[in-house]
């Protein structure tokens, strides 16, 4: 062997870092290697309990291709990268009283000051990196979709909750019509019916993906209705049906993910929105 010739980099050991290899990467794959690697993280569950077979028939490929994909990304064959998935799914369904035994093990055990200082290094991180990777193009394009929009209707459960309030609350002070989708009386599907092609929606959702937004995005988008998806990966299933979409990707401490980030982009939009809205009147553009 060559000794000049560089052994293949190591395949990453945890699912971000994967899903940050296969995102940078998704142009240059081949077409079939493209297609198992958007299945997988969309499917990170099916991926960490299926078998090469099963997994190969439900992403309409060979299990040859899961080889090929593991050997591409740097692991040694398929069950390496499938260990990737079930760390994954180990870390995502740790209980909360799991998650505050692991920072009693920790630095955080006798000490506030540290507890604080990790929640607050996450927030730091997810905001540098948000500032670093946000798409310029596709914030604009969204804000002159919603700006245009007769109302915005508002989805988003458990986790992204907060975010869809939070621009709830700037759209009645800014005066911009809006209808959050989220009825304590169980009438979503008909508050929906409403929105029409003339309208837009705001859909938030992050990995394991909250099932109820993703039909509530997708039969709006199915209708016609223009989709702003706030989500973390291209592969997300948020993302495959929204007109325009931007990646926010958080990170966490101790398994307790924050919404810093997605915060700071959830401030900036409705600002966004009410300064395209002026400047649409002002120049009489508003179709």
């Amino acid at each position: 062997m060559d000794s000049s010739e560089a052994a293949p980099p190591r395949g990453p050991r945890d699912f971000d870092s994967l899903r940050s290899v296969i995102i940078e990467r998704k142009e240059t794959m081949p077409k079939r290697l493209a297609q198992v690697a958007a299945y997988a993280l969309s499917n990170p569950d099916e991926m960490a309990f299926g078998t090469a077979a099963s997994i190969a028939a439900a992403a309409d490929v060979q299990p040859s291709t899961l080889v090929r994909l593991a050997h591409h990304l740097g692991y040694e064959g398929f069950s390496d990268l499938q260990s990737v998935f079930r760390a994954r799914l180990r870390d995502r369904t740790l209980s909360y009283e799991e998650r505050l035994l692991s920072l009693e093990a920790g630095p955080a055990a006798n000490s506030d000051t540290e507890l604080l200082n990790g929640f607050l290094a996450a927030a730091s991180q997810s905001v540098a990196r948000l500032a670093s990777a946000i798409d310029g193009e596709a914030f604009s394009k969204s804000v002159d979709l919603l700006a245009r929009a007769e109302t915005i209707y508002l989805v988003a459960k458990r986790r992204a909750y907060p975010l869809t309030a939070h621009i709830a609350y700037a759209f009645g002070k800014l005066g911009i019509r809006h209808q959050i989708i989220a009825s304590p009386n169980g009438i979503d599907a008909e508050i929906a019916q409403f929105a029409t092609d003339k309208d837009a929606v705001i859909a938030a959702s992050f990995a394991p993906y909250a099932a109820e937004s993703l039909a509530q995005a997708q039969a709006l988008a199915g209708r016609g209705v223009p989709v702003v998806a706030i989500t973390d990966s291209v592969f997300s299933p948020l993302a495959a049906c929204a007109t325009h979409w931007i990646e926010v990707a958080e990170a966490d401490y101790a398994g307790f993910r924050s919404l810093s980030a997605s915060m700071a982009l959830a401030m900036a939009l409705p600002v966004a929105i009410a300064e395209r809205r002026r400047s649409l009147k002002r120049t009489g553009k508003t179709e």
